[in-house]
């Protein structure tokens, strides 16, 4: 009998996301739990370990932790890497990507505006080069990939995060066509196609 799955995560795309471009590409069946950050989450994050999302119920065992749930599915769909030196580059490659999502979540969900304002245009015109440029170049080196020339979990952490820095910073990727063709091969993976065009329509 095939394992239940059940992600448990926001009501938008987020870090939750990614996870789901790992269900969709492995045409794996899972409960899509989505929870709504303004109206249900202040009574339900006390149920939660470590009271954060996402998180993954394998046949009511629970993991959380985004990484540890990709690095899981990645296995199981084999995306995770063909080695352990293979799958060390891809984790790294996903660290990269997380490191960068850190800054930018600090200054887009800053609640004073002005401040807000202020840390974007830093991410903006800082991090995005800084990070950017070395990903570019590292992908160019793996042939159009990060790692090996292959489709992993560190593209799709990639694929499924873009439309979220294009709502700050439209057209982000246009200096870096080599980040911005990872991205078009992802999504023209046929099963996360599907996923996009079913998924919900949010912000986020």
């Amino acid at each position: 009998m095939a394992p239940q799955y059940k992600l448990h995560y926001f009501n938008f795309r987020g870090l939750g996301e990614f996870i789901r471009y790992l269900f969709a590409y492995g045409k794996i069946e899972f409960e899509d739990f989505r929870i709504d950050i303004q109206d249900s989450w202040g009574e339900l994050k006390k149920t939660y370990p470590n009271e954060k999302l996402p998180l993954l119920e394998v046949d009511g065992q629970k993991l959380n932790q985004s990484t540890a749930i990709g690095r899981l599915l990645a296995k199981k769909v084999g995306l995770a890497g063909a080695d352990d030196w293979e799958a060390a580059r891809i984790d790294a490659s996903v660290d990269d990507l997380n490191d960068l999502r850190t800054q930018f979540v600090a200054a887009a969900m800053h609640q004073d505006p002005a401040t807000k304002a202020n840390l974007l245009e830093k991410f903006g015109k800082e991090a995005v080069p800084l990070f950017f440029s070395r990903l570019e170049k590292q992908v160019k080196e793996n042939n159009g990939y990060f790692v090996n020339g292959k489709l992993s979990w560190a593209d799709l952490y990639l694929a499924a995060y873009s439309k979220t820095y294009d709502v700050f910073f439209p057209n982000i990727f246009e200096p870096y066509p080599a980040l911005q063709g990872v991205i078009d091969k992802v999504h023209a993976e046929p099963n996360i196609k599907i996923w996009v065009e079913k998924r919900p329509e949010t912000e986020f």
